[in-house]
């Protein structure tokens, strides 16, 4: 009998052993089957947007763009992507804002001086002369302080774009010439190409001003159009020629000391965006000021060498007489504006009360980094 019991126990337990096998089999058959089979997936097509710069084809600009855009495109993993194209493709330099606006293109890289015609304001927002601030510290005033008014700007002259600010640019040489100014009586009926508010403070000074992009200056310096000019930077400078028709490069000024890239985008397709899309063209700016910053100082300060050394230009510091000129150009330049336009008085007095505050700050607690420089290179030696 008791042998009977365990041979009746040993066959259930044959058949439980069985049954949980098969089970298993079937699971894992079945697992089989799903990952064997083929996967078909939906690949979404990315939201594409046009984006025009202001710069000419060879300008460190495009490099400095297509560093933007390539954070956007990396970040977005194909949902987004930005086409870039340079400056001509569609429209021209200046009119980057009003096609942006338009919806002509879908985006912009460029400065807020190039749309100054609509208002003077713009140039606040770059290509402001000075406020006692560097071009950082006036970022900062955008990013804290100014954007608020930049939006206001916007709906004051009707401008249907979305911006963000990058790069805070060093202060703008105040450009090549074909001999040398040694004081600012120098510059008094020279014919002479700068852009934006510059343009009214250098006019104030007596020189008779003509506004140029970037693609024209060459040109307009062969023919006689204009006699001296400012662009930017000796990178910028030494690859469309400045080289070529002047040999005296003058470093320093108050004309366009804080001046950043504009980076604008059509609202309508701004706004269609999903939130974390826009959030990451918003934050791609902020990403790409600071390599711009770093490719600006390797690439800025090989070319300033490579003027002098190779295409033998005389490097020149500013005279401080045309620094001095400059600051009270400057504030007749903005007294006069600033009774005229309200708008201009309310963001210009933003500006100075952070500077204030700011450069107060940065004044008193800054080192001596020229001293720093000369004690372990030796003086500079200015001419």
């Amino acid at each position: 009998m008791e042998s009977e019991v365990k041979t009746a126990q040993t066959d259930e337990t044959k058949k439980v052993s069985r049954r949980k096998f098969l089970t298993t089999a079937a699971t894992g058959a079945t697992g089989a089957a799903i990952t064997g089979f083929p996967m078909i997936a939906v690949a979404q097509s990315p939201i594409v947007l046009k984006m025009q710069g202001a710069w000419g084809a060879k300008d460190v600009f495009n490099e400095m763009a297509e560093e933007y855009v390539k954070r956007v495109n990396e970040m977005s993993e194909g949902r987004l992507r930005i086409d870039y194209l340079v400056a001509g493709s569609v429209v021209k330099p200046f009119e980057v804002m009003e096609a942006t606006s338009k919806g002509v293109i879908d985006a912009g890289h460029q400065v807020a001086v190039y749309w100054y015609g609509k208002s003077k304001v713009a140039s606040l927002f770059g290509s402001g002369p000075v406020t006692g601030c560097d071009a950082s510290q006036n970022l900062a005033w955008i990013h804290r302080e100014g954007h608020v008014y930049y939006e206001e700007l916007m709906k004051k002259i009707g401008l249907d774009v979305v911006g963000f600010f990058a790069m805070p640019m060093p202060t703008q040489p105040l450009g090549w010439f074909k001999k040398p100014v040694k004081s600012a009586a120098d510059l008094k009926g020279l014919k002479y190409r700068t852009v934006g508010l510059a343009a009214d403070l250098m006019q104030e000074m007596g020189t008779k001003v003509t506004q140029l992009p970037g693609g024209e200056i060459v040109p307009a310096m062969e023919r006689g159009v204009i006699e001296a000019f400012e662009f930017n930077n000796p990178t910028s400078d030494r690859r469309f020629g400045a080289q070529d028709v002047a040999k005296y490069y003058m470093m320093g000024s108050y004309h366009q000391s804080m001046e950043f890239f504009e980076i604008v985008f059509n609202r309508r397709r701004y706004d269609a965006l999903p939130k974390d899309l826009q959030a990451i063209l918003r934050y791609a700016a902020e990403a790409a000021s600071t390599s711009n910053y770093a490719l600006a100082m390797d690439n800025y300060s090989k070319d300033l060498q490579e003027l002098r050394d190779n295409h033998k230009v005389n490097i020149v510091r500013t005279p401080q007489d045309i620094f001095d000129a400059q600051l009270k150009a400057w504030d007749i330049v903005t007294k006069r504006i600033a009774d005229e336009d309200p708008f201009f008085k309310k963001v210009w007095d933003s500006q100075k009360a952070w500077a204030k505050r700011v450069g107060y700050y940065y004044f008193y607690n800054n080192a001596d980094y020229k001293a720093a420089y000369e004690h372990l290179f030796g003086k500079l030696g200015f001419k």
